[in-house]
């Protein structure tokens, strides 16, 4: 007979003689064994994470329909006349957004979603139980639209909207009572529940967000001044998402700062994802424009920026900000920094992204114009955004 192999035999659970000692489970041998080391989570690129990452949504959704009425007549012994005892129907449960700060893109919004039904009345007047409420979790800052209007802004953790309403539990046979009709048999069915089409909408909240051109440091910059990893690269459109990465201080304040990807010529009239990108913007109270030193006439380029967001929305380039020249390590940079200085009234911050340099500077006008923000929200009677 043909020999097993000595992993089999080993794996038997039989002995392999009467009376003799039991196998032990054989470890060595590749066939049988499985690998249980632990492997190390796999660095996702960012083209990679546009699959998770998703800003815009069309959803469906359907509110619960109501139960029926019931239709019943209370009968007991030596009680033959009892009345009609039919209770109502439970109304249909709600489809309800709520904005919740864990949740960073829309990629978990399902296309439908649809709330769950009422039951039906029962007997000895018993109301049927209302249907359970659908809640979706939404990311902070998602706005709702239908038909093109704006009808929820969920800029607040736990802010809810009622995406669509449960329809009414019908009535049973008892609520037809009356003198005249002692004995109904009349009872309605639950109505429907609302039905509609939203799109869904994300843009990114922030305190500051970082404007530039393709290639110009801004995710290097937030990798040095956060915790927050984009990716970086030396090509242009390195970052295809929006980044948040969070800047904390001594006091324990901290500032949320978004890495916005890459604007180009052409930007508000959707050139390049541009409306995709700008969308983004809109929820920074302050800009911090990131400026390429080493490119000739370098102050062309913030010219540019103020007009693309100009044209989107007017008033966006208004906002307080500050202009960052970044690469300063580089020869060509020092020879443009003072050239940028005359041509420009903002204040300019010189810095090296790569390097580390002059960041402490940056760090001081970012808490400046963070302060700015608080007493300016908090003497206009509202509270401003914490992180």
């Amino acid at each position: 007979s043909p020999r097993r192999p000595a992993c089999l035999l080993l794996l038997s659970p039989a002995p392999l003689l009467a009376g003799g000692p039991q196998p032990t489970f054989s470890t060595t041998c590749a066939r049988c064994s499985k690998n249980r080391r632990l492997r190390q989570k796999r660095v996702i690129s960012e083209r990679k994470l546009t699959r998770y990452f998703v800003d815009h949504r069309k959803v469906r959704v359907v509110g619960g329909q109501g139960g029926g009425g019931g239709h019943s007549f209370h009968s007991e012994p030596r009680k033959i006349f009892g009345g009609p005892d039919g209770g109502n129907g439970g109304d249909g449960g709600h489809v309800i957004l709520k904005a919740d700060q864990q949740m960073k893109s829309l990629s978990s919004v399902l296309p439908f979603y649809q709330g769950f039904h009422g039951e039906r009345g029962g007997r000895k007047n018993c109301y049927g139980a209302n249907g359970a409420y659908v809640y979706v979790k939404v990311p902070v800052g998602t706005l709702v639209k239908e038909d093109g209007k704006v009808v929820a802004d969920l800029t607040r953790h736990g802010e809810e909207y009622v995406a669509a309403y449960g329809g009414a539990g019908g009535k049973g046979n008892r609520f037809f009572l009356s003198n005249e009709n002692r004995a109904p048999t009349l009872f309605t069915p639950g109505e429907p529940g609302q039905e509609r089409v939203l799109h869904l909408e994300l843009k990114t909240t922030a305190h500051a967000g970082l404007v530039g051109f393709p290639n110009a440091g801004k995710s290097s910059l937030l990798r040095a001044i956060s915790r927050a990893k984009p990716a970086v690269a030396a090509y242009p459109f390195t970052t295809l998402n929006p980044h948040v990465g969070i800047v904390h201080y001594q006091d324990y304040e901290q500032v949320a700062v978004a890495d916005i990807p890459g604007l180009i010529k052409g930007a508000h009239q959707n050139r390049g994802l541009g409306m995709a990108f700008l969308r983004h913007i809109e929820r920074c109270r302050f800009l911090l424009y990131v400026v390429d030193l080493s490119v000739s006439q370098p102050w062309l380029q913030l010219q540019d920026l103020k007009y693309e967001l100009e044209q989107y929305k007017k008033g966006l380039s208004e906002r307080p900000c500050v202009v960052i020249g970044n690469k300063i390590d580089l020869a060509q940079s020092r020879i443009n920094l003072p050239l940028l200085k005359e041509q420009i009234d903002e204040q300019v911050i010189a810095l090296s992204a790569l390097r580390g340099d002059n960041l402490e500077e940056l760090f001081l006008h970012l808490r400046e114009l963070y302060d700015t923000y608080v007493k300016t929200e908090q003497s206009q009677g509202q509270s401003p955004v914490k992180w």
